[in-house]
């Protein structure tokens, strides 16, 4: 199976779409979205964008976007104030590959996550989750603080 790459960074795996950029960098300078959920789109041979939350939305919302039997790449923009009292933001990049995904898919994912996050730079933090308590609110505040 032969893959088409774009991107000037992309050397292996999937490219990211022009959207799916767009979407993380208003996540991240403009703070439009609270998170991008993207997915890999076989028949386009690219990675992009299934849904944005707003930035009302909440981290139960984010995680109830993941699917519980396919894999994603996620980033959320965690908001925090730190104990100092100082107002903070962290952009966390999650691979989410729960155990029931398919075989195929994991693989996909995997190969294609280094492509993906040298496109779309600028996570503070990486998340591997294969469940959902590995991708839990109290999991982002240990990391950010």
């Amino acid at each position: 199976m032969s893959f088409k790459f774009r991107g000037p960074n992309a050397s292996s795996g999937m490219g990211v779409a022009d959207h799916g950029k767009n979407a993380f960098l208003e996540l991240k300078k403009k703070k439009v979205h609270r998170y991008v959920i993207f997915k890999i789109d076989e028949m386009k041979k690219e990675v992009v964008v299934e849904k944005t939350g707003s930035p009302a939305e909440s981290f139960d919302d984010f995680t109830a976007s993941l699917p519980e039997n396919d894999c994603r790449y996620a980033v959320y923009d965690f908001d925090f104030v730190t104990s100092e009292n100082c107002q903070k933001s962290k952009i966390f990049f999650v691979h989410w590959s729960p155990a029931t995904s398919r075989i195929r898919a994991k693989m996909l994912y995997a190969t294609s996550k280094d492509a993906f996050k040298r496109e779309l730079d600028g996570f503070h933090y990486e998340i591997q989750a294969t469940d959902p308590t590995e991708v839990d609110l109290e999991v982002l505040k240990d990391r950010a603080h």
